[in-house]
């Protein structure tokens, strides 16, 4: 039973890897992004115990499961049901790269035009990766990858598995 877990920093490739090993694999895919945010602007963390009551449902209707997100936070609550890793190090440019080029994601966005209205913002995150200190960051990306136990691997660039 393949239970993996992908993180990284925004726009490093996790979702689409994640949504790639699910249609290849028949693996449930659970994206944080929607469960870690409530629904209200500005933007605003949902509570941790509120995610973490969403991801337990989550673990319970599936067996096999890739989740991904650059939640750590998030991640070490499910940390020790996942068999697996897949940390998303990409370098900062190839990120900014991605996010210049991500196509609409109409599951976070209700609009194109919406999601390239926040391009500069996402831009400014992914530049100060390696210089922040929140679960979000390269460091705490990092620690989350020395400790996990399972099978683990680091991407440096894009790639597709089978």
């Amino acid at each position: 039973m393949r239970k993996l877990l992908i993180f990284g920093n925004s726009s490093s490739g996790k979702s689409t890897l994640a949504k790639h090993l699910s249609a290849k694999q028949g693996l449930a895919h659970l994206d944080l992004d929607t469960l870690a945010w409530l629904p209200v602007s500005p933007p605003e963390r949902m509570p941790i115990d509120k995610s973490e009551a969403r991801i337990q449902t989550f673990l319970e209707q599936n067996e096999c499961w890739v989740i991904e997100g650059c939640y750590t936070d998030l991640l070490e609550l499910v940390a020790s049901e996942a068999s697996e890793a897949i940390f998303m190090n990409l370098s900062v440019e190839q990120c900014l790269v991605n996010a210049r080029n991500r196509p609409w994601e109409p599951h976070k966005y209700e609009s194109k035009a919406a999601q390239d209205s926040n391009l500069d913002m996402l831009l400014s995150w992914i530049k100060d990766y390696k210089t922040r200190s929140d679960s979000f960051s390269y460091e705490s990306h990092q620690q989350f990858y020395d400790s996990f136990q399972g099978k683990k691997c680091v991407f440096t660039e894009n790639q597709v598995l089978t």
